[in-house]
């Protein structure tokens, strides 16, 4: 190719002598792998060809003389270049065409050939293929008798002489049977079943208890058929029997009555063969388990079923067990806590050390034992559920239960608290025993344990923890401990109002807190005769007396002791208190959950808890704190001689804070545990409503009697201004600082205090309120009192200072919008009498046009305008006539 492609270029050489750069273009040479590439393009093959022409042609065009000579315009366009290259290349193409048909045509060939191989191929292989097949379909027919019954003739032969064998055995046992009957009824004994047991081993034992077993059915049958003739037949047995004749009867009728007088030594032979058998076979079966051969002690198992239904082999493998032994000895063991762990379970304020020792230990060891018996019981015994399960109740019952009593009694020498939180515990990590045995499968390792193993964990577990909970006894220790714990925290603080109320004299108010003086009274006389028990544990008190405070040594309190010295901050309410109360509860709560374990108790037991919470923390803390301060505030109320010290008011933020603890754990802790029971849950969200209601209509009358108090002094200051104040004598030099009476600056700085006192207790809407009822308070009070006084035109600047700072107070207390009107209404009175007769006719006259105040009339403003010093004068005069 490459030869006929360079004889064609030589061939155009001499045509093409004019254009050197376009002879290279020619020289080119074209492969298949020039037109096969993914890049080649037709239209930049063509454009290439044609580009070295159009070259060459401007070179010739603009270079060498004859070009200098002639013209531009006379130099024609000459196409034998492009024609030339044109016919090589297409020549050259056609060249190329024919070489990749002929490739074509070899490949489609080869493709033909193989298709050809591949389709003889796959016809060799479904021949094959169906061979096998038939091959496999002709086995099949032969193997179930299709044309012949070799098949199921050799099945049926299997079987015929399998049944035959078992025939040949029972004719065999029945005939040993009959053999060992005619022994033991003819000379009193049992020699060939008792060899059999000697030289039989495990198997020769298994056949002898059946036998025996089959013996002691036909003794007891015969003894019950001589039994039924003599009462029927009287004791002539002579009759005979299904028509027998007296001559043929005689000898049976013998038999009969030797067995008469002995019938019952052959049934008592037989009871003490199988009674000494059982032993054989318990003791066989204990030799086997100390060797851990568990197919002879399966052996032993399968033959004394048939003795009491198995119970003596369990009994024997339950009772003999290594860990009950050793576990007997070690029953009177003491316990391995020592004091200071104690001490712990008995503090509120401490986490619960968790699981006594000694009984963390026996739970250990009674999980690995029982996981290891499985395994034992599993391959031992062909009934292995019935095994496990009396394995389980004798843990359980035995000695889990009275490890557990100890555990339990020696809590409760300790303290209520104490018992309740290792029956928790101890509740916990049986439970967690249980689950464990449960996920471990026991004797179906490694599956999960199934429903029968399963539901005799769980009653184990149910039944060790049932005398617990029986009736109402554990939610009585658990209020039992509750309120000593919250009688002991609030000792002090109801020792010392109980003394306040003593000092204060009787009173309707004191009539209506008759109440709260009782529950303080019960609370505080229960708590001392306790102390004063010698039946509580010393732990016990020593925890009581420190949570009271009285856990020092100068604290000490002496048998019969009443006076207890406490101060004011004992009567105060206190937050950390108070989460220390929710905390106590909260674990009771929780406790009560788990050991409950959401039984249909728990709503009732959430209502006994919610009474103890709202008797204790709300009536004897909270309301006794809310009390005092009413009387705190009814006390400033009375006496309008002095400043009213409103300082009780702080004490209303730990209160408000305390009902908010309270609501938030009533709604977030008890209320939804009682939602299974819908009546007692209305019952339950009734009373707090309405201990909420009563607990804020109490912190209301406090504010109420607070702002009263306040009205009260600010009135009583504002009757002490001068009339000098608003009417200065004219040759009087009034600085910029005394313009400002000094009753207008006792009142801001009195509300002031009282409006800080505020904001440092209440928030929100509350404070908002509060702050309204102050403001239109004093604005009452203000327009009311500047009605009273003549202003001259110079006290009208003191006016307007005094209104300009009552302003300024009202302002800093951020008031809601709809208060903006009076602080207007106040600065109009202040213009009334700042401003002349002219300006004050103009004012009145656009106060009564669209731009007057909402609700304030311009005769509203008369008594003002009376008041000032010029009001005789005529143009006053005039306004006063427009009004």
């Amino acid at each position: 190719m490459a030869r006929a492609f360079s004889s064609d270029t030589a061939s155009l050489s001499s045509a093409f002598s004019r254009a050197p750069t376009f002879q290279s273009t020619r020289n080119q040479v074209y492969t298949l792998e020039t037109f096969s590439s993914k890049d080649f393009i037709v239209k930049d093959f063509i454009e290439s060809l044609s580009e070295s022409a159009v070259a060459a042609r401007r070179s010739a065009g603009q270079g060498g003389i004859a070009a200098a000579v002639q013209p531009s315009s006379q130099q024609a366009f000459d196409p034998k270049p492009l024609i030339r290259t044109f016919e090589h290349a297409l020549g050259r193409l056609k060249t190329l065409s024919e070489d990749l048909e002929l490739r074509e045509n070899e490949l489609s060939a080869s493709v033909r050939r193989a298709e050809s191989q591949h389709n003889a191929n796959i016809k060799s292989r479904e021949q094959e293929l169906e061979r096998a097949i038939g091959s496999f379909h002709g086995l099949e027919r032969r193997l179930d008798g299709d044309g012949n019954a070799g098949g199921n003739a050799a099945m049926q032969i299997g079987e015929r002489l399998e049944e035959l064998d078992r025939q040949r055995q029972r004719a065999q046992d029945a005939r040993f049977i009959l053999q060992c009957w005619l022994e033991v009824s003819e000379r009193g004994d049992l020699s060939s079943l008792d060899d059999v047991r000697r030289m039989g081993g495990g198997e020769g034992k298994v056949r002898c208890a059946h036998i025996a077993r089959q013996l002691l059915k036909i003794s007891q049958r015969l003894d019950g058929s001589v039994n039924g003739k003599s009462q029927t037949n009287g004791v002539h047995f002579a009759n005979g029997v299904d028509g027998e004749q007296n001559g043929e009867a005689d000898s049976p009728g013998g038999s009969m009555r030797g067995r008469k007088h002995g019938d019952k030594q052959p049934r008592e032979i037989i009871e003490k063969f199988l009674e000494m058998l059982e032993k054989d076979l318990l003791k066989s079966f204990d030799d086997f388990y100390r060797k851990q051969n568990f197919e002879g002690m399966k052996e032993c198992a399968i033959a004394l079923r048939d003795f009491s239904d198995g119970s003596s082999v369990i009994s024997l493998f339950v009772n003999q067990h290594q860990f009950f032994i050793d576990r007997a000895q070690l029953v009177t063991e003491d316990l391995a806590t020592d004091n200071e762990t104690w001490d712990r379970l008995a503090d509120p304020d401490t986490e619960p050390p968790g699981v006594e020792p000694s009984l963390q230990s026996l739970i250990d060891e009674v999980k690995v034992v029982v996981q290891e018996e499985s395994f034992i019981i599993k391959r031992a015994f062909p009934y292995y559920e019935e095994v496990l399960a009396r394995f389980l109740q004798r843990v359980f019952q035995q000695s889990i239960q009275q490890r557990l009593e100890m555990v339990l009694s020696k809590a409760d020498e300790v303290s209520s608290l104490a018992y309740l939180r290792s029956l928790q515990s101890s509740r916990s990590y049986i439970a967690a025993l249980v689950d464990d045995l449960k996920a471990h499968g026991l004797t179906e390792h490694p599956e999960p344990a199934g429903s029968v193993t399963a539901a005799v964990l769980d009653q184990q577990l149910d039944e060790l923890f049932v005398p617990y909970f029986a009736g109402s006894s554990y939610i009585e220790r658990e209020k039992r401990s509750t309120s000593e714990l919250f009688e002991g925290l609030l000792f002090k603080f109801t020792i010392y109002h109980s003394r306040r109320r003593k000092m204060q004299p009787s009173s309707y108010l004191g009539q209506l807190a008759a109440r709260g003086n009782e529950y303080i009274s019960n609370a505080r006389e229960t708590y001392l005769k306790r102390l004063d028990s010698s039946d509580a544990p010393s732990i016990q008190k020593a925890v009581l007396l420190r949570i009271a405070g009285l856990g020092g040594k100068d604290h000490a309190v002496a048998p019969g002791q009443k006076e207890i010295d406490v101060t004011d901050e004992d009567g105060q309410l206190s937050l950390p208190y108070t989460k220390r109360l929710l905390k106590w509860l909260a674990e009771a709560v929780g406790r009560g959950l788990e050991l409950a374990g959401g039984s249909n108790e728990t709503p009732k037991e959430v209502r006994e808890l919610l009474n103890l919470l709202i008797t204790h923390m709300g009536e004897i803390y909270l309301e006794t704190a809310l009390d005092a301060a009413n009387d705190q505030a009814v006390a400033v109320e009375s006496n309008s001689k002095s400043e009213p010290d409103l300082t009780y008011i702080t004490d209303l933020r730990p209160a408000i804070s305390v009902l908010h603890l309270m609501l938030t754990t009533i709604q977030m802790l008890l209320l939804p545990l009682a939602a299974s029971n819908l009546t007692i849950r209305r019952d339950l969200e009734k009373q707090t409503n309405t201990f909420v209601e009563r607990m804020e209509g109490k912190i209301d009358a406090v504010l109420q009697r607070t702002i009263d108090a306040a009205m009260a002094w600010t009135s009583r200051l504002l009757s002490g201004q001068k009339k000098t104040d608003f009417r200065p004598r004219d040759d009087a030099n009034l600085q910029l600082d005394q313009l400002q009476t000094s009753t207008c600056r006792s009142i801001f700085t009195f509300l002031t205090r009282i409006h800080a006192r505020a904001s440092t207790t209440l928030s929100g809407r509350v404070l908002e309120n509060f702050s309204l009822e102050l403001a239109l308070g004093l604005r009452a009070l203000l327009l009311l009192h500047f009605k009273t006084y003549l202003v001259s035109l110079t006290g009208a600047l003191v006016v307007s200072k005094d209104i300009t700072k009552y302003i300024e107070l009202l302002r800093s207390w951020e008031l809601p919008s709809s208060f903006d009107p009076s602080l207007e209404v106040l600065t109009e009175i202040a213009n009334v009498f700042v401003i002349g007769p002219e300006a004050l006719r103009d004012r009145l006259r656009a106060f009564g046009g669209a731009g007057g105040l909402l609700g304030v009339e311009k005769g509203d403003l008369r008594p003002y305008v009376n008041k000032r010093e010029d009001s005789g004068s005529v143009g006053v005069q005039a306004v006063l006539n427009a009004l």
